[in-house]
């Protein structure tokens, strides 16, 4: 067994782990911190993304000792301090950027990523982004109409008929 030492979302916090065990694990079964997923266990479908020092991670496929002293952000996180949705949750919700929500914590930090990279992306720059997370019930067009609502884009002009006509 191993200590390891991070802050998550914030907040100091350190736990004994066997040196195989993945990040996505330490903070789902050590921490309870369940709002990361588990998708495909390949880092294939991006449910399981979160930030270690402010870059967007699958931890389903990183070590939790490799973030030994590492600030790591979690959905859980992502909401402001007095609890309410973020600036980038909220145009999920008003954009209908979801609708079983299982890959929706990995996408919207995949998302803050993008946008802290890009702060006005292009749709295309946002779907290319998004190559690495699946959704299996949206479409993918109202997530993309979400991030560009949460960059402060104008998404009026972004309708669902050309996609729905090809």
């Amino acid at each position: 067994m191993t200590k390891v030492s991070m802050k998550v979302n914030g907040k100091p916090v350190s736990g004994e782990i066997e040196g195989r065990t993945l990040l996505v694990s330490f903070l789902r079964d050590t921490l309870g911190l369940t709002g990361t997923h588990v998708g495909c266990d390949t880092s294939q479908c991006g449910a399981c993304v979160v930030h270690v020092d402010g870059k967007a991670v699958k931890s389903c496929t990183m070590f939790a000792a490799e973030a030994e002293g590492c600030e790591v952000t979690t959905i859980e996180g992502m909401a402001n301090a007095d609890g309410s949705l973020s600036t980038i949750q909220q145009a999920f919700q008003d954009h209908h950027g979801l609708q079983c929500g299982f890959c929706t914590p990995g996408m919207v930090m995949s998302a803050a990523a993008l946008l802290a990279e890009t702060p006005k992306p292009t749709e295309a720059e946002v779907r290319h982004y998004l190559e690495g997370n699946i959704c299996r019930c949206t479409g993918y067009h109202n997530i993309v109409k979400a991030i560009l609502a949460a960059s402060g884009q104008d998404v009026g002009d972004i309708g669902g008929d050309a996609i729905a006509a090809e």
